[in-house]
């Protein structure tokens, strides 16, 4: 786990020394005489209206002190102007001056062309993808990462489906590309022949990225089979998975099913959690040699009259 994170961590930092150099942030502030923390706040008084010096201390994280420092200077400039706010006298709005608008204006052209020759040379799609993923890495550092919405599924699903649990199966059990045939299979299968009225895939989509899924299919004998539970390693924790399981049941239920039946491994310590918590119940279990590894095989199953 301490060399997941470091090498995490040297990720973040290299990605930030390159950000800085593709998109020209040191050369051109310092050219023009700012620091970054100085071009920055030049930035939100040339962008908008109406901030006062707590607005971009409370924004921009930065130190009251520090930052009047700066405001001073830039005073002393002759860059930055105040004037008491409409509805409260004893608070001061900033902005820039003409001449504080004047020196600005360059910077931010040069940044807006620097941006745009760099957008220019990727093919549409590409902008597209940089754009979302930049949106992302926002999303996710302020806490704020998009919802999870759990829907039908759509074409393409299936193998965003397949790759997912392969790459999470063979990274954290060793297991080999059998379950990945494995998955495929059954995916092919409910593609090919799925009764919408009986049958439906359940896909956890997070702004448009597959992030989970499970199955319910027909087991035979009026009895539902619940296949294909996964969930991102970015959704582990959050209940996800309880919320796949509750709504592959609840469709079971509402189809005419008698009940539920699953197999799964006894590794799968999360899923088993789950599947207790929502009352199956442990039938058989036997060893068994698949995917390369040697595993227990479990059936579980859910009686809807009883539960």
């Amino acid at each position: 786990m301490a060399a997941d994170l470091d090498d995490q961590i040297a990720a973040i930092r290299g990605f930030n020394r390159f950000y800085t150099r593709a998109v020209g942030l040191l050369g051109r502030y310092l050219g023009a005489g700012w620091s970054l923390t100085e071009a920055r706040i030049l930035y939100e008084l040339f962008s908008r209206d109406g901030l006062s010096a707590s607005d971009l201390c409370d924004e921009l994280g930065l130190d009251a002190g520090y930052l009047s420092r700066i405001l001073r200077r830039f005073e002393a400039d002759g860059l930055l102007g105040r004037q008491p706010a409409p509805q409260d006298g004893r608070r001061s709005l900033l902005s820039l001056t003409p001449a504080g608008r004047a020196a600005f204006a360059p910077v931010d052209r040069a940044s807006r062309d620097e941006i745009g020759a760099m957008l220019a040379r990727l093919a549409s799609g590409d902008r597209a993808r940089l754009v979302a993923a930049m949106e992302s890495v926002r999303d996710l550092l302020a806490g704020e990462g998009p919802g999870v919405v759990i829907r039908r599924h759509r074409p393409g699903d299936i193998g965003a489906i397949v790759a997912g649990q392969a790459h999470i199966y063979t990274r954290d059990y060793g297991w080999n590309d059998e379950f990945e045939a494995l998955v495929a299979e059954i995916g092919a299968a409910f593609l090919k022949d799925n009764d919408p009225a009986r049958e439906r895939a359940f896909i956890a989509d997070r702004a448009g990225e597959v992030v989970g899924s499970v199955f319910c299919v027909d087991g035979g004998e009026g009895i539902a089979k619940l296949r294909m539970l996964y969930v991102d390693p970015s959704e582990r924790g959050t209940g996800l998975g309880r919320r796949l399981v509750r709504d592959c049941i609840a469709f079971a239920r509402d189809a005419g099913y008698a009940g539920m039946t699953l197999w799964t491994n006894d590794i799968l310590a999360a899923a088993r959690r789950i599947y207790l918590d929502e009352g199956f119940v442990l039938a058989a279990e036997e060893k068994h040699h698949s995917f390369g590894v040697d595993l227990v095989g479990q059936n579980w199953t859910l009686d809807f009259g009883r539960d």
